[in-house]
């Protein structure tokens, strides 16, 4: 028998669950996971100067984000075998301790520490939240929740600078971190009262060997792809050397799933070609959409001399556009139930975007800088959670924790190497430029590292401080021209998808192919969705 489906104006569950403060625990906990990266980020030179260790800045973040990519899938699989609720409490109680500590830490190496801590937990926010929506609500349904994220994912995006900036400035850099607490603690109180799922306990061993194979693997591409070229040569031992240890404990990771009674990442999944493109798309999401966000704000910033505050107006429209086809794309999703042709549109105009943005220099007008940017925005918009639903639609009951810790650990996951692929092509860019623009020994005493910093900027001499923004301009280009053919992989993988209709109803059984439910009418014919897809 399928499960019952939740009371479309979203009051009380059959489970007991009342919808709306649980959707409003799970949006405010997607805001705060996306928030938390924002403001560090906007505190991180602050916090470098005061615990003095400017060498160690970058790794702030690269020590957060391998934290919660590792531990993402895991805590999906997690949720499959002990239930969403614990679950979930379990990963914000971390997120809320590592962000206490790392208030609390006088030296540069405890606050990497205690972000680890922090990004352990924050591994497990998103992928639960998605989980809960996917066992309370049939995709159709949840569609509309779905495209709620756009606008917490804009919103997160856009206060985040700004928020950041107020925290450290009128009270101090510690705050970036504590302000989580309370946050914290109304949403544990919302969940723990009101979300009441049932509770599926199976008797199961943990997928030890995935577990720390997957999480060797993700910190072994990670440095790689964060050294190569910018600390290490490519062709270094070094480089080299991760490059083997990646593929090999890939290789261990393959075979550790394959004999694992309960894998974190069960391999029958990419049977279903659904979840395979999906996966690969939401990758190649994060690796442009999310991963070029950063340079986009250094170009404002620094290549057009624009202040924090004036940035984040530049990138507004950009950021509306996203939202604003999230909202339409889910809700055309949520009446007719289709969604293929939207990540095919989404890769499409990313490639148009990226074009556009390659072309932006230091004396691009404004105007015309914004117009490209709502360009991408539109088009990130236009796929930011439809992998997520394709891949829940053809999902079995028993995997849709797996399938939504996978699919949301590959947007982070690309995410992550989208910006150490970009920094390293930037950088290695950015090197020459200087060189060849700014006038010899003009830079001398000026720390190079530092030439992003308004007050460094400023103190430059009119004739040197224009050499340094067109540098950064012509360093810019390489990473908008690197995601063009990245983007030309999604669109030919989007091209593959099979184009099935979301079910209006849960999943009564399982296979890894097409839906279940017979009331939705593919546009394949059915017998080739009863089994599970090859092509």
């Amino acid at each position: 028998m399928s499960a019952p489906t939740a009371p479309a104006s979203g009051g009380l569950h059959p489970s007991g669950t009342k919808v709306t403060p649980v959707m409003v625990a799970c949006m405010l906990s997607a805001f705060v996971a996306i928030l938390d990266m924002q403001i560090v980020a906007t505190a991180l030179p602050r916090i470098a100067g005061d615990l003095g260790g400017i060498d160690l800045f970058a790794w702030v973040t690269t020590a957060y984000v391998i934290a919660s990519s590792v531990t993402t899938p895991i805590y999906g699989k997690l949720g499959d075998l002990f239930g969403r609720k614990v679950v979930y409490l379990s990963a914000m109680g971390l997120f809320l301790l590592g962000s206490a500590l790392s208030g609390l830490a006088g030296s540069m190496e405890l606050l990497i520490v205690f972000r680890i801590v922090q990004g352990l937990g924050a591994g497990g926010l998103f992928v639960s939240v998605l989980a809960i929506i996917g066992e309370l609500f049939t995709p159709r349904e949840g569609a509309k929740y779905y495209g709620m994220f756009g606008m917490v994912f804009a919103g997160a995006s856009l206060a985040g600078p700004a928020v950041g900036g107020l925290l450290t400035d009128a009270l101090s850099w510690h705050w970036v971190f504590l302000v989580n607490l309370p946050v914290g603690a109304v949403i544990v109180a919302l969940l723990a009262k009101y979300l009441h799922l049932p509770r599926k306990v199976r008797e199961s061993e943990l997928d030890y060997a995935g577990i720390v194979t997957l999480s060797g693997a993700i910190v072994a591409v990670t440095l790689l792809t964060s050294w190569g070229g910018v600390e290490y040569s490519w062709t270094s031992p070094q480089i080299i050397g991760l490059g083997l240890a990646t593929l090999l404990l890939l290789g261990l990771f393959v075979k550790a799933e394959s004999a694992a009674a309960e894998p974190i990442v069960p391999l029958r999944l990419f049977k279903d070609s659904t979840f395979t493109i999906s996966l690969l798309g939401t990758m190649i999401c994060g690796i442009v959409f999310v991963g070029t966000v950063n340079f986009l704000a250094l170009y404002v910033q620094v290549a057009t001399g624009a202040s924090p505050t004036t940035s984040g107006f530049v990138l507004l429209p950009m950021m509306l556009g996203l939202v604003l086809t999230s909202v339409v794309s889910s809700k055309i999703i949520g009446k007719t139930g289709k969604y293929k042709v939207f990540p095919i549109l989404s890769m499409a105009l990313g490639i148009v975007g990226a074009a556009l943005l390659s072309t932006m220099d230091a004396d691009t007008p404004r105007a015309l800088a914004i117009a490209y940017m709502l360009v991408f925005g539109l088009a990130s918009g236009l796929s930011a959670q439809v992998f997520t639903q394709a891949a829940q639609n053809t999902a079995p009951p028993q995997d849709m924790g797996a399938v939504s810790g996978t699919v949301t650990f590959g947007r982070s996951f690309g995410t992550s190497i989208g910006i150490s692929l970009f920094a390293a092509i930037f950088y290695g860019r950015l090197t020459d430029e200087l060189a060849a623009r700014v006038p010899a020994g003009a830079l001398n005493g000026v720390d190079h590292n530092s030439l992003s910093s308004d007050t460094v900027l400023n103190s430059l001499d009119a004739t040197v401080r224009t050499a340094v923004e067109q540098a950064y301009a012509a360093a810019l280009t390489p990473v908008f021209v690197a995601a063009v053919p990245v983007l030309v992989v999604g669109l030919v993988l989007t091209l593959l998808m099979k184009n099935h209709t979301l079910r209006s109803r849960h999943h009564g059984g399982g296979g890894d192919g097409a839906p279940a439910d017979s009331a939705a009418k593919e546009t394949a014919p059915a017998t080739a969705d009863s089994s599970p897809e090859t092509a």
